[in-house]
Formats: C-alpha cells, sequence, structure tokens
C-alpha cells in the first residue's frame, strides 16, 4: 500500500506551529513568575520583620559588659578588694579558625611564655562553644594596639577594655578574701547565665569572694555596635551602662591585717585578733599565703604547682582549718573549771618535778615548788594541772572548755571550719569504745592528748576569758548577742590575773612584754608537741618535727580591748616563736609608728616584703634552686 504523503510545509503551517509553542512557553514563563512575584510579596510583607533582624545581625552586634564587681572594704572603708582598668584579649573557641595560625602570632606579639601557652591550650580544650578563654590581660596600650590593627588576621579574638579584680595587699588577705575567675563550662551549664560566657566576666571562686557573689556581681550592661563581616567595629550605636556590685562592710582593720601578716615572716601559722567589746574580728592571718591577684589575672601551672610543693601548705587556711593541741594555753580554763568545782585557788600543790600515777611519773617542765594557782598559771607547771586535773577528772573540765569556745562552730561569714575536739569519756566511749582513764585527764588538761583546736577558737577562747561574755566572732555586721557567761567572778579574775603574770610578772612570756608607757598585755604561752617516736625531741632537728608554739592573750590588762591567738607550726615553743608576734601586733594597735620600726628591721633580715620575697623564692623555683634557708629555721 502506498505510503501516505505529508502535506507540503508552507509558510501558514509555521505561524500556527510557533504561536502554539509561544504560547506554551510564555505561560510557563508567566506561572513562573507570579509564584516568584508571590513570594516576593510574602517575604516582603508577612515575613519582613524576621528577615529585617537577621539582616540587622549581620551588620550590627549586640554584646554584655560585664559589670564591676563591688568592693570589699575594712570597718573604716579602705579596700581590701576592688577594681582596675584593664586591657584584655580573649579567645572565643567557636569563631577560631586556624587555632595554630593565630596562636602563633598571639605568642610572637605578646612575647607569651610557655606556661602561658600550656594554660591557654588547656583551656581551649576544656572550654565549651563561646565560652572565652583568657589570653592576657593588664596589656600595655602598645601591646593591645598591635592586636587591634590585627584583628581582620585574628578570627576568633575578642579585645576588651574593662575592669579586673585588684586585691591592693596581695598575699595579705589571701585566705580571708579568696579570688575571683573565669567560669568554667561546669559553672556555666548550672547557671545558664549568658555573662558566663562573656569575655572578661569573673566570678567568686573562693573566700569571702565566693561566699558575697549575689551581692558582689552587679548587673550587666550592654553595647550595640555596628561591625563588618570580619566583625571589626564601625560605631558604636547606643550603651546600657553596667550597674555596680554593692559593697561589702568587713570587721577587719586594713592595716593591721596587712601588719600582721608581714610580722610572722617567712612562719607557718595563723594570727587572729578580736574587738572583746563586740567579737569584731579585726585580722584573720594564715601565713604563707598565696597572691590572689595571681589567681585572678589567671594562675600559671608553675606557679600553682610551686604553691603546691610548698611544705608549709599556703593553699590552707590555717586559722580555721589548721587543727592543734593547745597545750599550757588551755590551763588558765582549766583554772576557771576548778574555782568553779570549788577549789580554792590559794590553795597550794608542791611541784616535785612531775606527778606520779600509779606507776607512771607524768613529767613537769621544771621543779617549781610550792605553788598557788595563779603562780602555777605563770611558771605552766604541769605538775599543778596534773594534780587538778586528777582531783577533779576531765569531765568536769570539758563543759568549761566548750563555753569558752573550743570545738564550737561559729557562724562566719565565708568561713570553712574544721571545729576540733574537747573529749571526755562519753566521746572517747562512742569514738573508740574504751573507758576514759585518769591519764587522759592529765594529757588533756596540758592541751595534749585528744584535744584539739583551730585558732580562731584559741582566739575566742581570750576574749572571753578577757570580757567575761559569751563573744561570737563576726567578720560582718551580725547581731549576737554575747551573753555574760556563767563564771564567777572570782573565777574570771584567777584565770586573768595568772595570764597577767604570765609577761609582766616572772612567767615564760616576759621578754614579750609591750613596749609601752602604762599599756600591759596578759597571755599564756604553749608547747603543742607534734613529734613521733624517734623524730628527735621536738626542740630541734628536721621542721616538720618540731614542736608547735602558741600564745593566747588580751590587752591591755585593765579593761581588756584586743584579744588575740597565735600559732607558729613548729616554731618550737610559745615563748620563742609566738609571743614575739603578739606582742609587736599588739603594740601596733596602740603605737603604729613603734611598731613599724620594729617590723621594718625584721623584714631587712627576712629578705624584704612579703611580695619580694615570693617573687624571688618563685623564680628560685622555677630555675631549680632554693633561695630559702631550712623552712622554719630562726631568722
Amino acid at each position: 500500500m502506498p505510503k501516505k504523503k505529508s502535506p507540503p510545509i508552507t509558510e501558514a503551517w509555521r505561524g500556527i506551529t510557533f504561536t502554539r509553542r509561544a504560547l506554551v512557553v510564555g505561560g510557563a514563563q508567566a506561572a513562573v513568575g507570579v509564584a516568584l512575584a508571590a513570594r516576593m510579596a510574602y517575604i516582603s510583607v508577612v515575613d519582613n520583620d524576621r528577615y529585617v533582624l537577621e539582616s540587622e545581625s549581620n551588620r550590627v552586634n549586640l554584646t554584655l559588659v560585664p559589670p564591676r564587681r563591688g568592693w570589699i572594704v575594712d570597718r573604716r572603708g579602705k579596700a581590701l578588694a576592688n577594681n582596675r582598668v584593664s586591657l584584655r584579649i580573649d579567645i572565643i573557641p567557636d569563631r577560631l579558625h586556624n587555632k595554630d595560625l593565630v596562636l602563633g602570632q598571639l605568642r610572637t606579639l605578646l612575647r607569651l611564655d610557655g606556661d602561658t601557652m600550656e594554660r591557654i591550650n588547656r583551656d581551649l580544650k576544656a572550654a565549651s562553644g563561646f565560652q572565652p578563654v583568657a589570653i592576657k590581660e593588664d596589656m600595655t596600650e602598645a601591646e593591645y594596639s598591635s592586636i587591634l590593627v590585627r584583628l581582620p588576621e585574628l578570627p576568633g579574638i575578642a579585645p576588651q577594655r574593662g575592669f579586673a579584680r585588684n586585691y591592693p595587699t596581695g598575699a595579705a588577705v589571701g585566705h580571708l578574701i579568696g579570688y575571683v575567675g573565669a567560669p568554667n563550662a561546669e559553672e556555666y551549664q548550672k547557671a545558664k547565665d549568658p555573662l558566663y560566657i562573656t569575655p572578661g566576666y569573673k566570678i567568686g571562686k573562693d573566700g569571702l569572694e565566693k561566699y558575697f557573689q549575689e551581692m558582689l556581681k552587679g548587673q550587666p550592661g550592654a553595647r550595640r555596635v555596628e561591625v563588618t563581616a570580619r566583625g571589626k567595629v564601625v560605631r558604636d550605636l547606643s550603651t546600657q551602662a553596667d550597674v555596680q556590685g554593692k559593697t561589702v562592710h568587713l570587721t577587719i582593720d586594713a592595716d593591721l591585717q596587712e601588719f600582721v601578716a608581714r610580722r610572722m615572716g617567712r612562719e607557718s601559722g595563723a594570727a587572729v585578733v578580736i574587738d572583746c567589746q563586740n567579737g569584731d574580728i579585726l585580722s584573720f592571718v594564715s601565713m604563707p599565703s598565696f597572691d590572689p591577684n595571681s589567681f585572678s589575672d589567671g594562675i600559671s601551672s608553675s606557679e600553682y604547682a610551686w604553691l603546691r610543693a610548698d611544705d608549709h601548705q599556703p593553699l590552707i587556711n590555717k586559722a580555721t582549718r589548721g587543727l592543734y593541741p593547745p597545750g599550757s594555753t588551755l590551763k588558765p580554763m582549766a583554772a576557771i573549771a576548778a574555782v568553779e568545782h570549788g577549789v580554792d585557788p590559794s590553795e597550794r600543790h608542791t611541784c616535785v618535778g612531775g606527778y606520779r600515777l600509779g606507776s607512771r611519773f607524768f613529767r613537769c617542765l621544771g621543779t617549781h615548788g610550792s605553788l598557788d594557782m595563779p603562780s602555777a598559771i605563770m611558771k605552766s607547771c604541769n605538775s599543778y594541772f596534773y594534780w587538778l586535773a586528777h582531783r577533779l577528772g576531765y569531765d568536769a573540765m570539758a563543759p568549761t572548755a566548750r563555753l569558752l569556745g573550743l570545738g564550737e562552730e561559729f557562724q562566719l561569714a565565708g568561713s570553712n571550719q574544721r571545729f576540733g575536739t574537747i573529749p571526755d569519756s562519753a566521746w572517747k566511749m562512742k569514738k573508740y569504745d574504751q573507758e576514759w582513764s585518769a591519764s587522759d585527764s592529765l594529757n588533756a588538761v596540758i592541751g595534749q592528748g585528744y584535744v584539739l583546736a583551730n585558732p580562731l577558737q584559741l582566739a575566742v577562747m581570750a576574749a572571753r576569758i578577757a570580757s567575761g561574755r559569751r563573744l561570737y566572732p563576726r567578720l560582718i555586721n551580725r547581731e549576737f548577742k554575747n551573753e555574760p557567761l556563767p563564771f564567777s567572778p572570782e573565777a574570771l579574775a584567777v584565770a586573768r590575773h595568772g595570764m597577767d603574770l604570765v609577761v609582766n610578772g616572772a612567767g615564760t612570756a616576759v621578754r614579750s612584754r609591750l613596749p609601752l608607757d602604762g599599756i600591759t598585755m596578759a597571755g599564756k604561752t604553749g608547747t603543742a608537741q607534734v613529734r613521733g617516736l624517734g623524730t628527735g625531741n621536738g626542740k630541734s632537728g628536721t621542721w616538720k618535727f618540731r614542736d608547735h608554739g602558741l600564745f593566747i592573750g588580751f590587752a591591755p590588762v585593765v579593761n581588756p580591748r584586743y584579744a588575740t591567738a597565735v600559732v607558729i607550726e613548729h616554731g618550737m615553743g610559745g615563748s620563742r616563736a609566738a609571743a614575739p608576734v603578739a606582742k609587736d601586733f599588739m603594740t601596733f594597735l596602740f603605737d603604729r609608728e613603734k611598731a613599724m620600726e620594729a617590723l621594718t628591721t625584721l623584714e631587712a633580715g627576712w629578705g624584704g616584703t612579703i611580695k619580694e620575697r615570693m617573687d624571688r623564692d618563685y623564680a628560685a623555683w622555677k630555675s631549680g634552686a632554693s633561695s630559702d634557708p631550712e623552712p622554719g629555721a630562726p631568722q
């Protein structure tokens, strides 16, 4: 069958075909155009606010401004912790695109040492997201400018002019005030506060800085700035000022605090001074200490290792965390207890060099002959107090010790206390499932055996004996009743008279009389044995096996105003190590010029001020040498 022939392609046919295709394509194009127009209308009308906000965020940054922390001041308004202007730079980990390149440039520009680089790398590993990592604080203007001009080359770097925490007296307030530091990832996760990941913001980490964090932290400000795509600030758009934190007022005397810290010299120990009128703590010192400025600026791993390696334990607050046998400082307490239980203070006992209990002979430090109660305190006669303890039993004395503050927990701001032990028969049975023995009483009455107390408790005991009231120590203006103690005036008078004779009679601290006309100090020395078997007699040899030296006291003797306790670790005796320290800062309270003259002479022999010695000792430690004499050696 022959094929059907196609119609001839004419001009009319071509016109019809083109027109049909054009309609299809044109229709499709029109549909797409309508769809695009509809979408554009939706975006411009319905979704307008969202896209305006997103576009603004590309060129406008809103950042929080860390608030200035509130000051911590002493009883006269003198700063113990304040703020200083600081130039700093941080790294925001999520914005750090080339870690090695950026850190290499920073190391060169800022001359960062190996310890600092190690700390930065460690912090970067621990940081999360936008949590800032400090690079350097307290930069010079030249250093700061060298970073600003290179910001486009340093992604992730956040420069800032702000405020840093400052502690004017440094190590003198380390254990009292504590320090601040940048929040870590764990703290941020707990708080969920955007301020915690703001460069330059710091929180209280220890001591009063931590205890009063809510008062001190303040309210952040805000800064709205126009930036380039690389994050460079073009201009400020608006700023909301921060609100500084509240000021914390302490009972501390800043000048006395610094003097006591300096007077401790190279010794290890603690000293507390209390106002006998109201319980105000005027000085609260534990030495050696650390410089809180180092922690607040970001302490290096080597400096922290140096502090931890020191056998004098500068990181431990010995004023509340150190527990020591009180030794003979407990004898005024024993005298009060004895009088309250009917012992006549004029009744005499003959010391023959010790006291025999069964087959055991408890030795005294001397052969004192016939003594009454005040003279037994003056001579620190163990034999006399052995006699009292055997006669009364220690169960009769332990309640008096507790009323005087030993073993007591105090409501003290920011303190982390260890309370020690005032033993009795019930305590021993509960602790060891053993009966209390007469020998236990003899050991306890001279502040040995199971008895332990911290320096704050010893200072409270001195203040309560001096005032006759149950004073409570305080660092802030907290109200306490401070009721009279349930002791007879006679019992308190006997203890005070004996303590007066210790310093101003023929007692164990006569060399520590105040060099002042018309003002005398009463006190009691103590020696706490810490040696173990086979380590010597506690009076010489290796520092850590020597006896502790203690002193409690008050001044003036008539109408006492100040009470104190001093503990010198391994000082080999209270009269030798602790009483001279108390003498000097008690002198400071009444005659500052005379006390400063004596301190200047002492510091010249010790190698300078606290900071000068710490800087030199740290440098020596880093170099592998030691500039110290034997720890605890007499100076």
